[in-house]
């Protein structure tokens, strides 16, 4: 952001938005205001860490049967206190529940529907790596107010918002409304996200995969064989040097991903063939895939297309292929 221009808040990029061309539904805006809200809270409870009495396990576990950590309630509390009440949603889908959950009778009902991975990441937060907040938006279907499971399970490309924060050195927030990527920063004495870059783009090449290499026996043959060729280097098929990264955050690896490029995989493996792979369709595979190819990337399960994906469960896993665009599309065409 060039320091000598005025600041554009995240409430006057929106109000813009909705007055260009009508892009933008009043309620869209408000709601996705309530998000950005609820993200400065996590913010503010993430960024106490050992001060707050927030660090370790709740003593609970989540649909997937992973032990949930204390901010990992805090964080998914934080979402649904924030949003039940505002009248923009018919109701709220979160990865920490086994059930949507529903907009309590006193409340008006709104035309969408949030799902959102309140805390992604967070087995990194005991020792001080970036988590985040992924969140997609869904137009609820014609004529319903009282969302059932069913209402959920729209494909990718039905999303009509998507975005994530970035709880690191700074807090960030990146956001598509279904035309082009723009980056907030949380301005922690103002209290507001101030727009820092608006339309990110993906470089089409990269040098730079990232994926957990512990799993390498477990992958199928196109992984190791695309895994193999970059690791070869210069002396390889590929004919240049690779860097891996791995942060075992999926929002801070894609986030680096959009920032400089890269290819981030999650693939399908023995380990994770029974259930269909690691990552969630609708917390976080499809957010991700709309702000990646929003961006100019792609995202794939190295089979298909993530958005085309019909979703048959509200948890469902599907593997994850994304990133800048050539290297995702070679690493899909091994997949044949």
């Amino acid at each position: 952001m060039n320091p000598s221009k005025k600041p554009i808040f995240l409430t006057q990029f929106l109000i813009e938005e909705q007055r260009s061309a009508g892009k933008l539904q009043p309620n869209l805006r408000l709601l996705l205001e309530v998000v950005a809200r609820a993200c400065k809270r996590i913010s503010i409870a993430v960024g106490k860490g050992a001060l707050g009495g927030v660090l370790g396990d709740a003593g609970t576990g989540n649909i997937q049967g992973e032990a949930q950590k204390k901010l990992d309630v805090i964080s998914n509390e934080i979402l649904l206190e924030a949003n039940e009440w505002g009248g923009h949603l018919a109701g709220l889908a979160s990865e920490e529940m086994d059930h949507p959950h529903a907009i309590p009778d006193q409340y008006p009902k709104g035309g969408y529907l949030l799902l959102f991975d309140p805390l992604d990441g967070s087995s990194n937060i005991d020792v001080n790596v970036s988590v985040g907040t992924i969140f997609s938006v869904l137009r609820v279907p014609e004529g319903v107010t009282q969302a059932s499971e069913a209402d959920f399970l729209q494909p990718g490309v039905k999303q009509v918002a998507a975005g994530y924060c970035v709880y690191g050195p700074s807090t960030t927030m990146v956001l598509t409304l279904g035309k082009g990527v723009h980056q907030f920063t949380l301005d922690r004495e103002l209290g507001s996200f101030v727009l820092t870059q608006r339309d990110m783009m993906i470089p089409e090449d990269t040098q730079e995969f990232s994926i957990n290499m512990s799993n390498q026996r477990f992958w199928e043959e196109p992984v190791k064989r695309y895994i193999d060729e970059c690791v070869a280097g210069k002396s390889g098929p590929r004919g240049k040097d690779f860097n891996m990264r791995w942060v075992a955050s999926m929002v801070a690896d894609v986030h680096r991903i959009i920032t400089r490029g890269g290819i981030f995989m999650y693939p399908i493996d023995s380990k994770t063939k029974a259930q269909g792979g690691k990552l969630r369709l609708l917390y976080e595979a499809n957010p991700m895939s709309m702000i990646i190819e929003q961006a100019g990337g792609a995202a794939t399960t190295g089979r298909e297309r993530i958005m085309d994906l019909q979703p048959s469960k509200l948890h469902q896993r599907v593997p994850v292929i994304m990133g800048s665009k050539n290297e995702v599309e070679l690493a899909t065409q091994y997949h044949g």
